[in-house]
Parts: structure tokens; C-alpha cells; sequence
């Protein structure tokens, strides 16, 4: 197989030629086809993750095709087109998994945290892997695999008042703003200062305004999610929704928080994080995609440009979703 590799947090990544990974009980090996470039990436890149050992194959938005099956594995069969999300294994027995929140397990493992799918095959275990069809483009799939899931775990927590505003317009926001639009909400989308661009495609896959993240919507939003990873963001949401409004912060990384004025707080206003995702979220907006109509954009790279697409995806140079091709 062959791997983008992260040899130590900070450095770039390079291409390494490695013996072909063997599943053991319960996994499967996956030949990737495509592997979306996550903002979790750079936080992986920038060690701004706990417990990441270096080195490491970064990537956890991977579509792929079952090429070798361990034992014990009675969900997928060899050919089967899957993806695999961040979430990539939990005890089940802690109190969190037995009371139905996997995402907050105490023992768990995610998929780029070990090592991920900047590769032509990977390892997965077989129970947090997801059916995906034969008809969807692997390269459009592969952002719905984080991007997505963890938009629509924001998107749920959120509410479902109709006036949304969406802070740091990238890869999640683009989705949920179709998902938002198609049932029938008002999204207010929120970007860097003078990036007229990211504006123009905000309102084109349906929000009803887009200004800079320091305005004001023209109304009072009754939630907002935070997907940059900005803490001042944190006081601008709160300043832009109403009295029992929600913002939630959907980053697995932020900045810290200012000082701000508790009465920005006050008035039942909320502020909530999101952590992780569990399978029944998987599940639920994979069933739930096809029907909204959502048309991921994504700017393609082949493997071995992987340095770029980090690149770009730190600076914005790019609408969507950035996706290595293998």
C-alpha cells in the first residue's frame, strides 16, 4: 500500500510505500477510493488533539471497497462499497455507551487518530462501518462522512425553529444549508470578513442572506452553529439570537473563549458542544441525504497532494469540500 504519512505534528506529510495492512477480529481492509480533507486534519497536523501518536495516516471521510475480511465479521462481504467515519470503535460497556451516547465513550477510537484513510487501503473495524450505494460519486460521499454527520448531529441539537444562522460557511455548512433550505428554514450564513465569494455560494445553495461573521443578521436567529474553529465567535452568535436562543459549537477544536458580558448568556440563551457521533446519527442522515437533494461540491486532488489540499483548506482557497483521490 502506499500512505501520505504525518511523521511528526508539524511537519508536512510524505508519501511511504508500506506491506498491505491485515484485519484482525472484527475488521475488515478497505481499498480507498476516495477521502475527504477534514478541518480536524490541521488539528491533527497542529497536535491540537489529545493522545494523537505520531507518526500517523491522517483522513477519516473515507469511501472505499472491502478487499479482505477478518474473522468474525458477518456485516460486510468482499466488494462491498462502505464508508468510514471518525467514529471508529467504542467499549460498549462504559455508562455512556450502555446509556446510548457512544460519542462520549470512555475508551474509544477514532479513525485518523489511528491511522486513517491519506492511503490506498485501511484498516476499519467492521460494526462502525456504513452501506453506502453504488450510484452516489465516492469523491461527493466522502465529506458527508464527517462534514455531514457531525452537521447533522449540530443541526439536531440546534432545533428546529426556522431561523438558523450557520458561522464559518465550509464543508459542513454547505450541507446543512441545503438540508435547512429543503425543509423550508431560513439560514443565515456567516463568514469571514469581505469573502464576497463564500457569500455568493451561501446564498446560492439556498440561504436567505450571508454577511460577515462581526454583522448582524436582518433577524434575530433562533439557534446558531459555530463551525469555525473561532472562540470570539462564541459572543457574536450569542449577541445575533434571540432570548432562549441556542448556539452550538460543532468543532472538535476552538480557540479559546473572551470574556464576554453575562447578559449576552442571560435570558435562557445556550451555548452547547458537540462531541463525535454515534452510529444511530450515522444512520439517520445517510437515510435522510438522498432525499434533500444535497449537492456536495468538492475540488478533487490526487493523493500525493495531499500537502496542497491542507493547504488550501487552511486558507479557504477552495468552496465545499476538499477530497483526495487515490
Amino acid at each position: 500500500m502506499h500512505a501520505m504519512v504525518l511523521p511528526a505534528s508539524g511537519a508536512p506529510l510524505r508519501l511511504e510505500e508500506r506491506a498491505d495492512p491485515a484485519p484482525g477480529n472484527g475488521e475488515i481492509r478497505v481499498k480507498v477510493i476516495a477521502c475527504g480533507v477534514c478541518r480536524t486534519d490541521l488539528h491533527v497536523v497542529d497536535a491540537e488533539l489529545p493522545n494523537i501518536r505520531y507518526p500517523i495516516i491522517p483522513g477519516h471521510e473515507i469511501v472505499g471497497r472491502v478487499d479482505l475480511v477478518g474473522e468474525n465479521v458477518t456485516t460486510h462481504r468482499l466488494g462491498d462499497r462502505v464508508g468510514i467515519p471518525w467514529l471508529g470503535y467504542t467499549c460498549g460497556t462504559c455508562r455512556f455507551c450502555r446509556d446510548g451516547m457512544e460519542n462520549l465513550c470512555d475508551r474509544p477510537l477514532f479513525t485518523g487518530s489511528r491511522d486513517g484513510g491519506y492511503a490506498t487501503h485501511t484498516l476499519a473495524n467492521a460494526r462502525f462501518c456504513f452501506p453506502l450505494p453504488e450510484k452516489l460519486d465516492a469523491a461527493e460521499a466522502a465529506p458527508l462522512l464527517c462534514a455531514g454527520l457531525i452537521g447533522w448531529r449540530c443541526y439536531r441539537m440546534a432545533g428546529t425553529e426556522p431561523a438558523l444562522g450557520l458561522y464559518g460557511f465550509g464543508a459542513a455548512a454547505h450541507i446543512l444549508a441545503q438540508i435547512a433550505a429543503w425543509q423550508g428554514r431560513r439560514v443565515y450564513a456567516f463568514t469571514r470578513a469581505g469573502d464576497a465569494a463564500s457569500q455568493r455560494f451561501a446564498t446560492s445553495l439556498g440561504a436567505v442572506w450571508a454577511g460577515s461573521s462581526e454583522d448582524m443578521p436582518p433577524e434575530p436567529l433562533d439557534a446558531a452553529i459555530i463551525f469555525a474553529p473561532v472562540g470570539a465567535l462564541v459572543p457574536l452568535a450569542l449577541s445575533a439570537v434571540k432570548k432562549g436562543g441556542r448556539v452550538i459549537c460543532g468543532g472538535i477544536h476552538m480557540s479559546d473563549l473572551p470574556s464576554m458580558p453575562y447578559r449576552l448568556l442571560w435570558e435562557e440563551r445556550q451555548i452547547r458542544s458537540v462531541a463525535n457521533l454515534t452510529r444511530t446519527d450515522a444512520r439517520e442522515f445517510l437515510a435522510m441525504a438522498p432525499h434533500a437533494g444535497i449537492k456536495v461540491k468538492v475540488t478533487r486532488y490526487p493523493l500525493v497532494e495531499a500537502n496542497a489540499a491542507l493547504n488550501d483548506l487552511r486558507v479557504g482557497r477552495f468552496e465545499g469540500a476538499a477530497v483526495l483521490v487515490p
